[in-house]
């Protein structure tokens, strides 16, 4: 009937007289057209209990839009945020604020992997989640027992986008977006009366860049939100120490401890250590002395000293020592995906190097796609969408974007010749050097190759950053720890632990 309707009205409009047809606006009328009205946010609420953390608890789910404004009132973007918040609210109880990274990426990652309580459960032993439908599941290691939580997606990911005629790209950048975030946090804070509550930020990979950045807006100005705490999942600060530019030896000296956990994992290391984190300890040793003092002499390294350091870095990477002659003693990162078991017609992932993938041929210098990423990726969408649509009843049209949806992503921090070298770690040592009671929690894979922990290590172990508030902790996944089922347990009772001890992980 409705197809009738249609085809009823367009024949009727055509049969009219040209003099009845309504004439083209003109460009003068169309700029004079007051814009469309931007409609009232959306948002959702419903009520639910679970057990988290050995407790009964009854929450309120809060999935929503919130307005960002321009000087004049306008709304120019609807960041969406999911809050679960514990029945009876209390103003004192502690609030973590988590988003994910990309930049690009939804939160759905830490949401329905990490801390929410739901959760879609994917193979945790590196295997593939293959099709649907995905196991969505009580999550009872989630947080909901030590502090409420709220899941932020910034503008062009999950739900949230720009509004009426304000470009997307005015919020893609890493000091745009920090501050609309905490905007975000700002807002939320006064809605709901939370000012006064501990409170937590985190994020994870790019996550822990934006948290570091928005740390800085928080706490940098003379109206601050105090912080408690910051999480950092899988962190990545200092932007040297990934460069594969050529000259740049860092780059080599931070993977070679995720090489050798890897090239262990895989069965590559003839007479290992009892476990993964005495040989990284080997490892790391090595980088710092040994093969740092050799990339260091480059083309003045004497032969006897590079025999040595070639024979002990064969046996660290799992590679041989004519490939790693071959190579300058300088593996990329993407020729160790391809080349650690060529023998076995696989290659590694890069966001968790447990992964294997098998590729169209065995020839070529790098793998052709990252196991570790299409190996889990259907299965947190589904889910996030499920649980957005069904679970919390959030009315919406869009496509949730979880990753990959901003482009042109603008880097810039400020300053003259800023970008020359981007660490954003000094902006975490500031604020924790201007707040006594800030401190740090990291969670690091061994097998992360996105986000490695020994370039983590480095970034936070510089001068200005007070050592005795940071907890570390390492787990035996990569990049996403939580898709293994043990690490997902260990990481909330690691981070439970922080939140309860007020932050210091004792």
């Amino acid at each position: 009937m409705i197809r009738i309707l249609t085809f009823a009205a367009l024949a009727a409009f055509a049969v009219q007289p040209a003099s009845a047809q309504p004439k083209p606006e003109t460009k003068e009328a169309v700029k004079d057209k007051p814009a469309a009205e931007i409609p009232p946010p959306t948002v959702s609420v419903t009520r639910h209990k679970g057990v988290f953390g050995g407790r009964a608890i009854a929450y309120t789910a809060t999935m929503g839009e919130t307005y960002l404004k321009d000087e004049k009132g306008k709304p120019t973007a609807a960041i969406v945020t999911t809050a679960y918040v514990a029945e009876p609210r209390d103003p004192k109880r502690p609030v973590a604020f988590f988003w994910n990274g990309g930049p690009g990426s939804g939160s759905l990652w830490l949401h329905m992997g990490a801390f929410g309580p739901k959760r879609v459960v994917v193979p945790g032993d590196a295997r593939d989640d293959g099709a649907p439908p995905y196991p969505m599941v009580d999550n009872p290691h989630a947080l909901l027992d030590v502090a409420d939580l709220v899941f932020i997606d910034p503008v062009g990911t999950g739900f949230s986008r720009a509004l009426g005629d304000t470009d997307p790209k005015t919020f893609w950048g890493l000091t745009a977006d920090a501050k609309a975030v905490a905007q975000v946090i700002r807002t939320w804070l006064n809605e709901n009366g939370r000012w006064n509550s501990p409170k937590y930020i985190g994020g994870e990979s790019y996550g822990t860049t934006r948290s570091a950045a928005v740390v800085r807006e928080l706490e940098g100005g003379y109206s601050d939100v105090g912080l408690n705490g910051i999480i950092l999942v899988s962190t990545v600060l200092d932007f040297g120490l990934g460069s594969e530019a050529q000259g740049n030896e860092m780059v080599h000296v931070t993977n070679l401890p995720s090489f050798a956990a890897t090239a262990m994992y895989h069965g590559k290391v003839p007479n290992p250590p009892a476990t993964t984190a005495e040989f990284v300890e080997e490892a790391r040793q090595f980088a710092t002395g040994p093969y740092l003092s050799a990339l260091v002499k480059g083309q003045k390294l004497g032969a006897a000293e590079r025999a040595e350091v070639r024979r002990e870095l064969a046996r660290f990477t799992g590679l041989s020592e004519d490939f790693l002659e071959k190579a300058d003693l300088r593996v990329a990162p993407g020729r160790f995906y391809k080349e650690l078991l060529r023998d076995r017609g696989l290659t590694v992932g890069r966001l968790d190097a447990r992964y294997t993938g098998r590729d169209y041929d065995n020839a070529g210098e790098e793998p052709d796609n990252d196991p570790s990423f299409y190996g889990i990726d259907a299965g947190y969408t589904a889910a996030m969408n499920a649980h957005a649509r069904d679970t919390l009843k959030f009315p919406i049209d869009r496509d949730y974007v979880s990753i990959g949806g901003v482009r042109d992503w603008d880097w810039r921090i400020g300053g003259r010749d800023s970008n020359a070298y981007l660490n954003v770690a000094p902006w975490i040592g500031k604020a924790m050097r201007e707040n006594s009671g800030l401190r740090v929690f990291v969670a690091q894979g061994w097998y992360d190759f996105a986000t490695p922990f020994f370039a983590a290590e480095y970034s936070l172990t510089r001068t200005g950053i007070p050592q005795d508030r940071i907890t570390w902790k390492y787990y035996d996944a990569g990049h996403m720890m939580y898709v293994r089922e043990a690490d997902l347990v260990k990481l909330n009772s690691d981070i439970r632990a922080f939140i309860r001890s007020g932050g210091t992980g004792r």
